[in-house]
């Protein structure tokens, strides 16, 4: 049964990572509290093992829905090598900073910080625009407005996705994608460099939170320090398949729409984790 529920999990979050490039951490997370709290875990050790399993699992369903955008030339790789070297980083160290936090609290801030993020994804501003100069066949980052950010900037952006991504248990999408829309970067785009920089938030989130776990000798039947190998195993063999589905999906839809029912899921989320940390 344990498994069934694992395999279910892994088909919603697969599909999420795919469509919205948010590693399906947004609705692994939720589910797994739900799952872990059930199993009798300790209340002390629940939400750990929730953000530790999810950035696990997010290694799967990130390369699956990283190759089904890249074939869409959506991902900007020039993007993504300025942002991961912080991500990685910030990830791992910001796994242990989430060890520190208790479950309660770490529910509420998840809640709060998903509240904002779902607020600017409704109301983001339209300042540059990304896409391709007139008359080349390069991709440039300006306007008359301005360009996205320097190198040195976007470098200490990802460590501060990479840190918010190990406390949230999310592959960075909740950040990454509302991150390069300010700069008015197209939905689909933002959603396919999200999808790659989940790829190296989740390997290392998923080390630190093995690492911190073992470090603090928590007794979770069949886990690694906060991360939940069966959990894994099930949840990332099917959101493999499924994420590619939710990236064509993406691709069918507009910016626009595809950008209010992000927020939509976000705030759904939200609700829920500030509901139970509050009451």
């Amino acid at each position: 049964m344990e498994l069934i529920i694992f395999l279910i999990i892994g088909a919603l979050a697969g599909f999420a990572a795919g469509l919205f490039g948010v590693g399906g951490g947004t609705i692994i997370v939720p589910l797994l509290f739900i799952v872990f709290t059930q199993m009798d875990y300790s209340p002390d050790n629940v939400m750990h093992l929730a953000l530790g399993t999810s950035l696990a699992t997010i290694i799967v369903t990130s390369i699956s829905s990283l190759m089904a955008h890249n074939k869409k030339g959506a991902v900007m790789w020039p993007v993504f090598k300025n942002l991961i070297p912080g991500m990685a980083i910030g990830c791992f160290f910001g796994a242990g900073i989430a060890g520190a936090i208790s479950g309660g609290h770490l529910q509420i801030i998840v809640g709060t910080f998903l509240l904002w993020v779902a607020f600017n994804m409704f109301t983001g501003g339209k300042k540059r625009v990304v896409g391709k100069e007139a008359g080349s066949g390069t991709t440039h980052m300006s306007t008359t407005n301005g360009v996205l950010p320097s190198r040195s900037k976007q470098l200490a952006a990802g460590a501060g996705i990479g840190v918010a991504s190990a406390i949230f248990g999310i592959g960075g999408g909740s950040l990454t994608v509302p991150y390069l829309t300010r700069y008015n970067v197209v939905m689909q785009k933002a959603v396919g460099t999200s999808a790659a920089c989940g790829l190296p938030i989740a390997i290392a989130g998923a080390l630190g939170f093995m690492v911190f776990g073992m470090q603090e000798h928590v007794n979770i039947p069949n886990a690694i320090g906060f991360v939940h190998i069966y959990a894994f195993v099930g949840i990332g063999a099917m959101s493999f398949f499924t994420a590619k589905v939710g990236a064509k999906v993406a691709h069918q839809l507009s910016p626009t729409l595809l950008k209010k029912c992000f927020a939509v899921l976000l705030m759904t989320v939200s609700c829920f984790f500030l509901y139970k940390g509050l009451f």
